[in-house]
């Protein structure tokens, strides 16, 4: 991914906080074939941390998975910006976003691993719903286990990129950040809140 020297994102933290908020993720193998799915970020296993998904055992995309490197690729709050909206006189329209890519070797989980990986998800979005045994039966979990296939991304790199028009003056970045601040549009509001938290791109 190209990434200007001001927009890259280093911290560790950031980088967590990120695929751990937009964990939907897109996994792309070396056939160019691709598959949106959820993923549970670990980032203390490994020198740089381990994604855990899983796909449809119907789906044939698992089987050349096992052993090779993937690109995962995350993707953050993003809109148009009107050149409107700038301080300076001449601009041309452009988009904002934020974005990380991951890469590493993917390797297939035993059905225990599938298991445990496959509760991490499920806590972190609804957590206690595993235990509701009535909804969720151990007898009907071990079959529905049965038609997918667990997996884990052994990570060697990450790049991360905010496109949130740091580089730009101060006057264009307020007049930007205003813009997306008073948008009805969810998501300007939601790139302008991204902002705010980060710091980045708001003027001040």
């Amino acid at each position: 991914m190209y990434i200007p020297h001001k927009m890259k994102m280093t911290d560790k933290d950031n980088i967590t906080e990120f695929i751990s908020t937009y964990s939907f993720g897109l996994l792309v193998s070396s056939s160019l074939t691709g598959t949106h799915i959820p993923f549970v970020f670990n980032p203390d296993e490994g020198d740089r941390g381990i994604l855990y998904g899983h796909v449809a055992k119907a789906n044939p995309h698992w089987k050349e998975l096992e052993e090779q490197r993937v690109l995962v690729v995350f993707t953050g709050p993003h809109t148009y910006i009107s050149p409107t909206w700038y301080e300076s006189a001449h601009a041309v329209p452009t988009w904002n976003y934020t974005a990380v890519h991951c890469y590493g070797v993917t390797k297939i989980l035993s059905d225990d691993e599938t298991k445990l990986a496959l509760e991490a998800l499920v806590n972190k979005y609804e957590i206690g719903l595993v235990k509701n045994t009535e909804l969720m039966p151990e007898e009907f979990l071990n079959k529905q286990r049965q038609a997918i296939v667990g997996f884990k991304i052994i990570i060697d790199e990450i790049q991360a990129k905010e496109k949130l028009g740091q580089h730009k003056s101060r006057g264009d970045q307020n007049g930007v950040f205003t813009a997306l601040s008073e948008s009805k549009s969810i998501d300007d509001k939601e790139l302008a809140n991204y902002m705010k938290i980060r710091n980045i791109g708001t003027g001040e």
